[in-house]
């Protein structure tokens, strides 16, 4: 869909990922917490520079997330714990020489107290809802999606959650919302990942592809 990215997560396999960057995917994600089966501990291959390497973080420190962005050349990173609009903001001023985008992550399930952002406005580039379950992401259930009509900032956000072939009537349906609502752009970036698993971190890459073709 027009003005829609797509960011493909939870990677982990290098032949895997050379496989699915033939896909042109937006974002690719890669988890560097070990409390995960997609957990990243090996080298990541060539990627085209279109495609911005996302390093996902949970309750990270500061140093670490530093290294990582230097040995993996990262372009983005999520931050998917309970990280403080202070602590989004060290970082920040620690990253201004980069062209390096903050990702923060909020877990929605039935409703979400949108008042939570304010904070967080001036020091992430985007957020991200996903879902609230047992894990830290790739719980492969999808979250009450009309709350997001309530949304009342003005920051692009990604959608994640469980989204697989079966939400894309969904997903256009709520595209639609924010377009005849003057804020086609709310709507930024899709995230997928167990939806399209074999196993944990191992996407199969010809149910990806017939979902790309959607975008």
């Amino acid at each position: 869909m027009k003005n829609l990215k797509l960011k493909i997560c939870g990677m982990k396999d290098p032949e895997n990922i050379s496989e699915v960057v033939k896909l042109q995917p937006d974002y690719m994600g890669f988890i560097f917490y070990e409390k995960t089966p997609r957990y990243f501990d090996a080298e990541i291959p060539e990627i085209p520079s279109a495609i911005k390497k996302t390093g996902v973080f949970v309750n990270e420190e500061i140093d670490v997330i530093l290294e990582k962005i230097k040995k993996h050349d990262l372009n983005a990173i999520q931050l998917h714990g309970d990280e403080s609009a202070a602590f989004c903001a060290e970082l920040k001023t620690l990253l201004m020489e980069t062209p390096l985008e903050i990702i923060k992550v909020f877990s929605v399930k039935d409703n979400f107290d949108f008042n939570r952002l304010e904070e967080y406005e001036a020091v992430v580039d985007y957020f991200l809802f996903d879902t609230k379950g047992q894990n830290k992401g790739g719980n492969g259930i999808t979250f009450n999606w009309e709350i997001l009509k309530k949304y009342p900032s003005e920051k692009p956000f990604f959608l994640s959650g469980g989204i697989g072939p079966e939400e894309v009537e969904e997903i256009k349906k709520l595209k639609a919302y924010f377009q005849q609502n003057g804020k086609e752009n709310l709507l930024y970036a899709i995230d997928v990942n167990s939806k399209f698993e074999e196993k944990p971190g191992f996407k199969n890459v010809e149910k990806l592809e017939k979902f790309v073709k959607w975008f």
